[in-house]
């Protein structure tokens, strides 16, 4: 999810490999998917200008370059600051910068394997199952709250709050305190996008600082009476007699419940978008509960909620022809790779019955989406159920997107079921 920059410039960029998106123009990120086909139409391969490095949209080179040893998330690893021309920290940005250092995302092995194992187990999908009963109980809850209003924004009514309420109880934070995490989180992911302005900085960085002393109130909480819940199990398990430190507890549960909400609001809202303007009966969409699975997975095919996944060469290294130094950042175009007309047929349809369904919403290789199983679920039971409850939904007005390229997620959804 964390941005990363690329550094030193690279010239001599061939013309027919260039090409210009500005990622804040709302013609852009309303509809990305026009840049995309030209883009597979002429070079899937292709040097973004306004980001300045090279990117990939096609779903054969998105795969590998995701499982592909010669890239990472991380740099300073193998180079000096100094050697890939890295600038220091900023100042101002310190304590957002503390909730990435331990992150998962951006860890490489061996601190990714030791960590991803300490929290893995309860993210599995025997573990994710058993949330069914508790998701439809909650959906249900939600409905009800809305049900009697003529309309309703389905975004922040519905499908914000149930990821973030199940986030916060898997840890082990009371329900309540979901809207405060939900404020904290939107504020820190606007780091991610393109052109950040310094008082975004400084607004993200405050929100920072209040989620961790927020959330080191409560380990403290738990060192003197733990409890059966996530937080508890990071604070005691152990891996070749090592536990996870205080920092490193903090960083994952602020990256479990950022990433734990932020890609299934942008999904729910994105699929429910593409369910009601495809004209497709819902009722056969959700009829069994592998129909139900075939609807979500094309979901996130169609319309993914996170676009751009970037990664840094750790040595220099050729990738379709393209010379790439050490530190050179690699752009791996996820919601196009979905679109990929090389891979799958009618691209650009919507079709939950298609038979080659595959996507890399989740992304792959070590950094794939530790939460994909709980996602999957809440996706399953959160728009069976809406569908279910609300058999005549419709669109109230146009959707539209906000302005969070590389995330992708509408601003509103505004719909009447009468």
């Amino acid at each position: 999810m964390a941005a990363i920059i690329q550094v030193k410039p690279i010239t001599d960029v061939p013309a027919d490999r260039s090409a210009s998106a500005a990622p804040r123009d709302p013609v852009f990120f309303q509809n990305p998917y026009a840049f995309y086909a030209e883009r597979h139409a002429t070079s899937p391969a292709f040097f973004w200008e306004e980001y300045g490095h090279w990117c990939f949209a096609d779903f054969k080179s998105v795969s590998a370059l995701l499982r592909d040893k010669r890239f990472g998330r991380e740099i300073l690893h193998v180079a000096s600051r100094e050697e890939i021309g890295l600038p220091q920290p900023k100042p101002h940005v310190a304590d957002f910068d503390l909730t990435e250092k331990f992150s998962l995302l951006n860890l490489e092995p061996p601190a990714h394997t030791r960590l991803r194992t300490l929290v893995n187990r309860a993210f599995v999908s025997r573990q994710v199952e058993q949330l069914r009963p508790r998701l439809r109980q909650l959906a249900n809850e939600i409905i009800d709250g809305f049900e009697g209003e003529d309309s309703v924004d389905l975004i922040t009514a519905f499908a914000a709050p149930l990821p973030a309420i199940i986030i916060a109880e898997m840890i082990g934070l009371p329900a309540e305190s979901a809207p405060q995490l939900l404020n904290w989180s939107n504020r820190m992911v606007t780091m991610y996008m393109f052109g950040v302005t310094h008082e975004t900085e400084l607004d993200a960085n405050q929100a920072s600082a209040d989620f961790m002393a927020y959330l080191r109130s409560i380990i403290a909480e738990r060192r003197k009476a733990p409890r059966e819940d996530l937080l508890t199990h990071m604070l005691t398990a152990e891996q070749g007699g090592e536990r996870l430190s205080d920092e490193e507890v903090m960083s994952t549960a602020i990256l479990l419940l950022n990433a734990g909400h932020e890609a299934t609001v942008h999904t729910t809202g994105n699929g429910v978008k593409s369910i009601l303007e495809s004209g497709l009966d819902p009722k056969t969409l959700f009829s069994t509960p592998e129909q139900t699975e075939a609807t979500v997975e094309e979901c996130l095919r169609f319309d993914a909620p996170l676009h751009l996944f970037t990664r840094y060469a750790l040595m220099d290294t050729e990738v379709d022809g393209i010379a790439l130094r050490k530190g050179d950042v690699v752009g791996l175009m996820l919601g196009a790779a979905n679109r990929d007309p090389s891979r799958f047929a009618n691209a650009d349809r919507f079709d939950p019955f298609r038979t080659d369904g595959a996507n890399v919403s989740f992304g792959a290789g070590i950094h794939f989406c530790i939460g994909a199983p709980l996602a999957r679920i809440e996706l399953q039971e959160a728009m069976s159920m809406l569908f279910e409850r609300l058999p005549k939904l419709r669109l109230a007005e146009t959707p539209r997107y906000n302005d969070v390229y590389h995330f992708h997620g509408l601003e509103t959804l505004k719909v009447r079921w009468d």
